[in-house]
């Protein structure tokens, strides 16, 4: 099927465009320049700028600076926008200009057009919305890219992956007080330790997800600084100078987050340090969440031969050529998620180098890693905590009998008989596969409700002398 086209011009002459796109020359320019990824600007990016737009109008026509006909109609079409209504009109690579200058272009152009529809369709044709002149007044892309990945990340964190990952610690916190009852071996060096209960293990893991919380809080702040006011260079050159600040209270409304502007234009677009840090921090959750879920396989694992503590839900078939087997697949799923966000940072860490003087120009891979990273993280907490978590089984029974036959449960002896005959009926129970009690009962002087009461390994669980 045949593409019809249109003729548009701009500074650098004429090109052919799309007769049915809302976006115009420079865009098209864009997309004949970058075939790289496919991977385009997120939905949450493309909203967050759209915001910003709109803001900018309403700041602008606050300010006396751009006519009321036109800012209503771009806040129209900015509206729109925000709300996915025109997301096949965005189809720049993320591997383009630095700057973001493209993508900046590309929404510029669309509202234009989209807004120029509106004012035909209320029969007003003595006006007419430029991309330049009235979108992108007292604008650059140089400060409209860097806070749309201010504007996108805090949205999304504090929207989607704070409560995701909320959902996520409420999962092991309550799966914990389920078992809370169940004794089961320690493990240091993937070594046998002494006792803990399941509700003390999981509690450590719902309190390293509480923490991912508090880190990814803590970074928040400084997100909501946004560069917005500064345009080249970070001067404010060709805006009002109260236009910062009325930009910055307007998504605050839109948002319900407390953005406010940059106390320094310089800091706030020469740099990504903001966006490094926020990225540091999501870094950290997966590092954590990563270990969790390892833990959670190994568990499982088995069922026979392996530790088989636990049962995690099966949910589908392991294999193609072994009946019968189940595999952690959410578990895979997870680990997966952490080593992109991980990589992700690396990524992050690496463009938050390349700032040269008064602007980074690696923006673009900024935004799609980072609101990568908050996405999947979140997608990824919640369907963990719902397909795995919640559907855990421990199996008791087998726990049982592993605490009975852990040698290193004589430790709870050594303030009675010492260190070194407690060694050696470690020594000899585990060499000859025979429950701790009977050695130490033929080794000691103990008798045998003694020995019960200090090898209670419910007692071990909490701390300070067993007797």
């Amino acid at each position: 099927m045949s593409t019809s086209y249109r003729i548009e011009k701009d500074s650098m002459g004429e090109i052919k465009v799309p007769s049915n796109a809302l976006y115009s020359a420079q865009t098209q320019r864009a997309v004949e320049n970058f075939h790289i990824s496919g991977i385009r600007f997120s939905p949450e990016f493309i909203r967050a700028v759209a915001l910003i737009k709109k803001a900018c109008a309403s700041a602008n026509k606050e300010l006396g600076l751009l006519d009321a006909d036109l800012a209503h109609v771009i806040e129209t079409a900015c509206d729109e926008i925000a709300e996915g209504r025109h997301e096949g009109q965005f189809p720049l690579d993320i591997f383009q200009t630095g700057s973001g200058t493209s993508t900046n272009m590309n929404t510029n152009e669309v509202i234009a057009t989209r807004a120029n529809q509106l004012l035909a369709e209320q029969g007003n044709k003595e006006k007419k919305v430029h991309p330049n002149d009235h979108v992108n007044f007292g604008q650059s892309s140089n400060d409209v890219i860097p806070t749309a990945i201010r504007v996108a990340a805090a949205c999304e964190a504090t929207e989607k992956l704070i409560p995701a990952l909320q959902t996520l610690h409420d999962a092991f916190m309550n799966k914990g007080k389920e078992y809370a009852h169940v004794v089961k071996t320690g493990r240091t060096h993937l070594m046998d330790a002494m006792p803990v209960t399941i509700e003390q293990e999981f509690g450590g893991y719902a309190r390293q997800i509480a923490l991912g919380i508090q880190r990814v809080e803590s970074a928040l702040p400084r997100l909501l600084e946004l560069p917005q006011g500064g345009t080249a260079v970070g001067t404010g050159i060709n805006t009002h100078a109260d236009f910062g600040a009325k930009v910055a209270a307007l998504l605050a409304d839109y948002t319900g987050l407390a953005f406010r502007e940059a106390e320094n234009h310089f800091e706030a677009q020469a740099t990504v340090d903001a966006p490094v840090d926020f990225s540091a921090q999501l870094k950290t959750v997966a590092i954590g969440m990563l270990k969790i879920s390892n833990d959670l396989r190994w568990m499982n694992s088995g069922p026979n031969s392996g530790i088989g503590e636990i049962q995690l839900a099966a949910l589908q078939p392991g294999s193609s050529i072994m009946p019968g087997k189940v595999n952690p697949v959410i578990e895979e799923s997870t680990n997966m998620i952490c080593a992109q966000v991980i990589g992700n940072d690396a990524a992050i860490g690496i463009a938050g180098i390349n700032g040269n003087f008064e602007l980074n120009v690696m923006l673009p891979v900024v935004a799609h890693n980072l609101l990568q990273s908050i996405r999947i993280l979140a997608n990824g907490a919640v369907n963990w905590a719902e397909l795995s978590v919640n559907r855990i089984t421990v199996r008791e029974a087998v726990i049982k009998q592993m605490v009975s036959r852990n040698p290193i449960l004589v430790t709870a002896l050594n303030p009675i008989i010492g260190y070194d005959l407690a060694a050696k009926i470690a020594k000899k129970a585990f060499a000859e596969d025979r429950p701790l009690k009977d050695v130490a009962l033929e080794m000691t002087n103990m008798t045998s409700e003694e020995l019960d009461k200090a090898l209670d390994p419910i007692k071990m669980t909490k701390g300070g002398f067993t007797d």
